[in-house]
C-alpha cells in the first residue's frame, strides 16, 4: 500500500477526540483544535478585520467632506458596515464557508456541530454574538474565552456551549491515497503472502519514511529489517534497501493474489480478506466519491444533478460501511483517517439541510421571527417590568427631588430641557438637525441600539445578569430624563421626538432583553434536558428573537434619524406612533398563527 501524501504519524493518544456517530451507526472521530491553532487563527482574522476596518475609515473620511445627499447615504451604510464588521465577519464566513474563516483556513481548522454536522447558520450566529462576552473585562478582553478553550475538555468558549458547536482541525482533502498499485498482469501462482500483516505494516512504514529519519538511524533500521527477513525470503540484492524495496513489491503482489486469503486463528471454515487486498479493491472507488464530495461538501447537494443525488447518496452509504469493515481488518490508520474524512464529507453534506428547501428571508422576518416573540412572551414581559418600574422610579425621584437632577442626571441632558421653552418657540424642534446630516444620525442610531440588543442578548450566558443590567439601567435614565423634561414644563416637547420612534424602539429593547432571560432560564432551569442542551434549544429561539429585534430597530432608529430628529409637522410623528402600533399588532399576530399552525408536539418555530 502507497503511503498518503500528508504524513499521518502524529501518534493518537497525544491528539484529543470527539467521537460522533452518524445515522449509519459509524464513528467518526473528530480532532478538537486547541487553543494554540486557535489563537493564531483569531489573530490572523483580526488583522484582516483591522485592515478592512482601516479601509472603510479612510472612505469614510474622503465621503464626509461631501455634502451630496447620495454621498450622506452612503457614509451612513459605511458606518454600519463598520460598527457590525467584526461580527459579521465571523458570522458570514463561518454559515457560508462551512465554518471556516480565512484565519482557520489557514490554520486548518473549522467549525461544526458537536453532532458532526455543517454548521448552520443560526448556530454561527449565536456564537458569535455571545463573543462579546469575551470581551466583558476590560483590560484583559480576551481573557475569559481563552480560559473556557483552555480549561473545557471539548475546548468550547461561552459562544461554543451557546450554539452547540466545536473547533476540530479540518483534515482537507487535498491528499489521497496514492497511486493505486500496478494493473499488470500477475500470475495467480505467486503463492500466498510470506509475512505476517504486523510485519508487512511494519516494512511498509518504514519505506514510506524513512527519507524524515536521520542517514545513520535509515541504515540501521534498514540493515537490521532486512536481516530480520531474510532468512524466510532470501536476499537477491547486497543493498539493504534494494533487498527490502523489492520484498516489498512481492509481498504486494503475493496479496492481491488469490492466496491472500487465510484461516482465522480459533476459528474453522471462517476466512477474512486482508486489509491489503481489501483496500486494493476499494481504494478506486473511494477516489471517486471523493472527487464528487470535495465537491458536494463545499456546495451542498444542490450542486450535483437531481438524478445523482441518490446515487450520490448510496456511495456514500457504501463508503460508510467500507470504514467500519477497514476497523474490523486493522487496516493502516492513515487509510482510516482518509475514510472519515470522505464520510464526513458526505455526513455533512446529506444531513446539513435536512431535506427541507430553504424559507425566504420574507418568511423569516414576517412570520419565525415574530412567532419567536410570541413564543417567548413570559420572558419579554419579565424585561419589560425590568425597565418600566426603574423608569417609574427614576420619574419619581426626579419629580419629587427636583435638586437632584443635577447630581442624577447628565448634565447636557439638565441643559437641554432648560432651553427647551425657547427652542420651542423658535420653532426648533429636540435634537433637530440638518438635512444632509439625517441619514448619518439614523445609522448611528441604529448602531448603537443594536449593540445594546447584541449586549442584552449575550449577557445570557452570565445568568442574564448583563440583561438585568442593560434594562434597569436603560429605563431608570429614561425615566429620570423624561422627569426632568417635565420639571421644565417641557414633557410634552420631549414627547414629540420620542412619538414616532420610541414604541418600535422600546419594544426591541423589551425583546432583546427577553431573548437575554431566555438564555439565562435555560441555565437555571433546563428541565428534562441537560443544560448544555437546553442551551442550545433555547439560544435558537432567542436568536430568531434578535432577528425581531434587528428588524424593529432597523425601523425605529431610520424614523429616529430621518423623521424625529428632522423640522416635520409634531402630527406627523404622532401619526408614525399610531402606525407603529398597528404594524406591531399586526407583526405578532403574524407570529401568533404561525404559532398555531406549528405541531402540538414541538411548538417550536423553524430554526434559519
Amino acid at each position: 500500500m502507497t503511503a498518503p501524501a500528508r504524513d499521518r504519524t502524529a501518534p493518537s493518544d497525544l491528539r484529543e477526540q470527539l467521537r460522533v456517530e452518524t445515522p449509519e451507526h459509524v464513528e467518526l472521530q473528530l480532532e478538537l483544535a486547541g487553543v494554540g491553532s486557535r489563537a493564531a487563527a483569531a489573530l490572523l482574522d483580526t488583522a484582516l478585520i483591522l485592515g478592512c476596518m482601516l479601509l472603510i475609515a479612510l472612505v469614510a473620511s474622503a465621503l464626509g467632506q461631501s455634502d451630496a445627499m447620495a454621498e450622506r447615504w452612503a457614509l451612513a451604510i459605511l458606518i454600519l458596515v463598520y460598527v457590525f464588521g467584526f461580527f459579521g465577519y465571523f458570522a458570514l464566513f463561518e454559515a457560508l464557508t462551512g465554518g471556516r474563516t480565512p484565519g482557520k483556513r489557514a490554520l486548518g481548522i473549522r467549525v461544526v456541530m458537536d453532532s458532526g454536522h455543517a454548521i448552520t447558520p443560526v448556530a454561527a450566529v449565536v456564537r458569535n454574538l455571545v463573543r462579546l462576552m469575551d470581551c466583558f473585562l476590560p483590560f484583559f478582553p480576551i481573557l475569559p474565552g481563552f480560559l473556557m478553550v483552555l480549561l473545557h475538555r471539548r475546548h468550547q468558549r461561552p459562544g461554543d456551549l451557546a450554539a452547540g458547536t466545536i473547533v476540530v482541525r479540518d483534515r482537507p482533502m487535498d491528499w489521497s491515497l496514492g497511486p493505486g498499485p500496478a494493473t499488470a498482469p500477475e500470475p495467480l501462482e505467486a503463492g500466498p503472502p510470506e509475512l505476517s500483516d504486523a510485519e508487512f505494516r511494519l516494512l511498509d512504514q518504514f519505506l514510506a519514511r524513512q527519507e524524515e529519519l536521520d542517514p545513520a538511524m535509515q541504515v540501521r533500521m534498514a540493515t537490521d529489517l532486512a536481516a530480520r527477513f531474510q532468512e524466510r525470503v532470501p536476499r537477491r540484492a547486497a543493498d539493504a534497501d534494494v533487498y527490502l524495496a523489492a520484498l516489498h513489491s512481492e509481498e504486494q503482489r503475493r496479496r492481491r493474489g488469490r492466496f491472500a486469503t487465510r484461516a482465522q486463528a480459533g476459528a474453522i471454515g471462517c476466512t477474512t480478506v486482508t486489509a491489503e487486498r481489501f483496500v486494493a479493491q476499494k481504494r478506486e472507488a473511494w477516489d471517486a466519491f471523493r472527487s464528487v464530495a470535495t465537491r458536494v461538501e463545499r456546495s451542498g447537494v444542490g450542486a450535483l444533478p437531481p438524478g445523482d443525488i441518490p446515487a450520490f447518496a448510496t456511495r456514500y452509504r457504501e463508503v460508510a460501511s467500507d470504514l467500519a469493515r477497514a476497523r474490523t481488518y486493522r487496516v493502516d490508520p492513515r487509510v482510516i483517517e482518509y475514510l472519515e474524512r470522505l464520510v464526513s464529507a458526505g455526513h455533512n453534506a446529506l444531513y446539513r439541510s435536512r431535506g427541507r428547501r430553504r424559507t425566504p428571508l420574507g418568511r423569516y422576518v414576517l412570520r419565525d421571527f415574530p412567532a419567536a416573540v410570541v413564543l417567548s412572551w413570559r420572558y419579554v414581559g419579565a424585561a419589560f417590568l425590568l425597565f418600566t418600574v426603574p423608569a417609574f422610579a427614576g420619574y419619581g425621584i426626579v419629580r419629587s427631588e427636583p435638586g437632584r437632577a443635577e447630581e442624577l442626571v447628565s448634565p447636557v441632558l439638565v441643559s437641554r430641557a432648560a432651553e427647551a421653552a425657547e427652542r420651542e418657540a423658535r420653532g426648533v424642534g429636540y435634537a433637530e438637525s440638518q438635512k444632509e446630516d439625517l441619514p448619518i444620525i439614523a445609522s448611528a442610531i441604529i448602531s448603537n441600539n443594536v449593540m445594546i440588543a447584541f449586549w442584552a442578548f449575550a449577557g445570557g450566558i452570565l445568568l442574564g445578569l448583563p440583561a438585568i443590567f442593560v434594562l434597569v439601567k436603560n429605563g431608570l435614565a429614561l425615566g429620570m430624563g423624561f422627569g426632568v423634561f417635565v420639571n421644565y414644563h417641557a414633557g410634552g416637547y420631549l414627547a414629540t421626538f420620542v412619538a414616532g420612534h420610541g414604541i418600535l424602539e422600546l419594544t426591541g429593547i423589551f425583546i432583546a432583553g427577553g431573548a437575554g432571560l431566555r438564555m439565562a432560564g435555560a441555565l437555571f432551569a433546563p428541565g428534562d434536558r441537560t443544560r448544555r442542551d437546553a442551551l442550545v434549544v433555547e439560544g435558537r429561539i432567542a436568536t430568531q428573537m434578535i432577528g425581531s429585534v434587528i428588524t424593529l430597530l432597523a425601523i425605529a432608529g431610520t424614523i429616529e434619524g430621518l423623521l424625529s430628529a428632522s423640522d416635520a409637522p409634531a402630527v406627523y410623528k404622532y401619526a408614525t406612533g399610531a402606525l407603529s402600533i398597528v404594524f406591531l399588532g399586526i407583526y405578532f399576530v403574524s407570529g401568533w398563527a404561525h404559532l398555531e399552525r406549528e405541531t402540538p408536539a414541538t411548538g417550536l418555530p423553524q430554526a434559519p
